[in-house]
Formats: structure tokens, C-alpha cells, sequence
């Protein structure tokens, strides 16, 4: 197995959380992931954080505050106490090793979103296998290397906030060894359309990756209309939190598996 398969990607955002699968309010639980398992995706993305005695878990926030009932950073708590939170009231938060053991086949799209994840996220993996079924990103390229320097197999990996200001500096001034040696380390582009006001995926970009051999992937599209102009402008994957309109796009244009 390897983590890119086929000519697209299509990615549940932090799983499947919309009142149609009755997840509504449910984001990075074991519901929403299985919610888009349902829908029949075979890659979805989570966000990583470590508890105070290394536990990696699914969850966005830094906080437990937004999402759950629990209050406090989880870098901060221990297991125990992140355990007892429940996402929307309802749903536990998950242990990450859970969402890799839970579906062996499903492809994980992990960010690594706080240094105390780094540790913790290797240990999910390692202990789970998964090395080719995942995918480990962060913002921090630092961060996302020290998460790889503690796995023993190479994993896909995507580009941080730097290399990716490199990369579009490079295509905008038409100097390829700049994007060259940006990537150069990384698999995929996973970006924004915008950021900053900052055009990041255009023609001229996903030209660029594509030259270089990387993938790029953007999130995050919610729009039927947006996921149809960035499929045409040739983008490998889409994040997006509506799943089931995704689904809809991609099986009318052939491009569902």
C-alpha cells in the first residue's frame, strides 16, 4: 500500500462531522471518521496534540475548551482527564492510535499541531504500522521533522507554512531551483486558494508542483462550484467538510473510487 493512490484524493476534513450523518457538531470523533468511511472515503484528516504523560489524540485545539465539555490545554492533562471530555457533549476525544487501528485500510492525513504531539504521533504510528497509510504534516516544518526523526520507515509528508512561501516565491519569480529546493523534502502541497489575500493555487502553482512530482492538495473547499474550477485547473485532492457533496462532484466527473 502506498498513501497516494489513483488520480485523486479526496480528503474528509477532520471526518465527516454534518447533520446528514447525524454528526453535525462532531468533528475528529470516531463518529465523523466512521461517517465518511460510510460515505466510502479512503483518506480522511485529523489534527494531533500530546497529552502531558504522551498520549497523541485527535483534536484541532489546543484547548479542550471549544469543541468539548472539558475546559484546559490538553498539553497540560493528562490522559485521564482529556479522556473524560466529550466532543459536542456526546463523543470521547480520540486516542489517535484508535483512528489508525480502527479502519487499517483508511489513509490518515495527520497535523501534527503542537510540539507536544511530535513524540506521541510517531508512537501512534509506529505502533499501529501505519507508515504507509499516513500522511504527517504541520505548519512547522521543524516540527514535522522531528516527528519523522523518530519513525523507523519513511512516510508521506507534506510542506509547512515556510516551504511553501519558497515554493510560490520561486514560481513567481520563475526561479525553479527556489520551488525545487522547497519540496524538495516533502510529497505534497496542501494548501489554502488564499491566504493572506495571497493567491496560493492558480494554474501557474499546481504547474509548478506537478513539474517538481508533487501532489497538491486544497483545503478547505466547500463549495460545489470551487471543487468543480480547481478539479479543472488540475489539483490531485480536495479537503473539504462537506463529504458528501465531494462525493457527489467526483462520482458525476468519473474520478470517484
Amino acid at each position: 500500500m502506498t498513501y497516494f493512490e489513483g488520480p485523486f484524493q479526496a480528503l474528509a476534513h477532520r471526518g465527516f462531522a454534518h447533520a446528514s450523518a447525524g454528526t453535525e457538531g462532531l468533528e475528529n470523533s470516531l463518529a465523523a471518521f466512521g461517517a465518511a468511511v460510510d460515505l466510502g472515503y479512503r483518506y480522511v484528516e485529523t489534527d494531533a496534540h500530546g497529552t502531558v504523560d504522551g498520549v497523541a489524540v485527535a483534536l484541532h485545539d489546543e484547548s479542550l475548551d471549544r469543541t468539548t465539555d472539558g475546559t484546559g490545554l490538553v498539553a497540560e492533562l493528562p490522559w485521564s482527564e482529556v479522556s473524560e471530555a466529550r466532543i459536542g457533549g456526546v463523543e470521547p476525544v480520540p486516542l489517535l492510535e484508535d483512528v489508525l487501528a480502527g479502519w487499517p485500510d483508511l489513509r490518515v492525513n495527520i497535523d501534527v499541531k503542537h510540539t507536544s504531539g511530535v513524540g506521541p504521533v510517531a508512537r501512534a504510528v509506529e505502533r499501529t504500522a501505519s507508515w504507509d497509510r499516513v500522511c504527517v504534516t504541520s505548519f512547522d516544518p521543524a516540527r514535522r521533522r522531528a516527528t519523522l526523526a523518530r519513525l523507523s520507515r519513511p512516510v508521506a509528508t507534506s510542506a509547512g507554512r515556510k516551504e511553501i512561501a519558497r515554493f510560490l516565491a520561486g514560481v513567481r519569480l520563475r526561479v525553479r531551483p527556489l520551488s525545487r529546493i522547497a519540496l524538495e523534502h516533502v510529497d505534497a502541497l496542501q494548501v489554502p486558494v488564499r491566504e493572506d489575500r495571497v493567491r496560493v493555487v492558480d494554474p501557474a502553482s499546481i504547474a509548478a508542483a506537478h513539474a517538481l512530482g508533487k501532489r497538491v492538495h486544497v483545503w478547505t473547499v466547500n463549495d460545489t462550484a470551487e471543487m468543480e474550477r480547481l478539479i479543472d485547473e488540475g489539483v490531485d485532492g480536495l479537503v473539504t467538510d462537506r463529504a458528501d457533496l465531494l462525493k457527489e462532484v467526483l462520482v458525476r466527473r468519473g474520478l470517484w473510487e
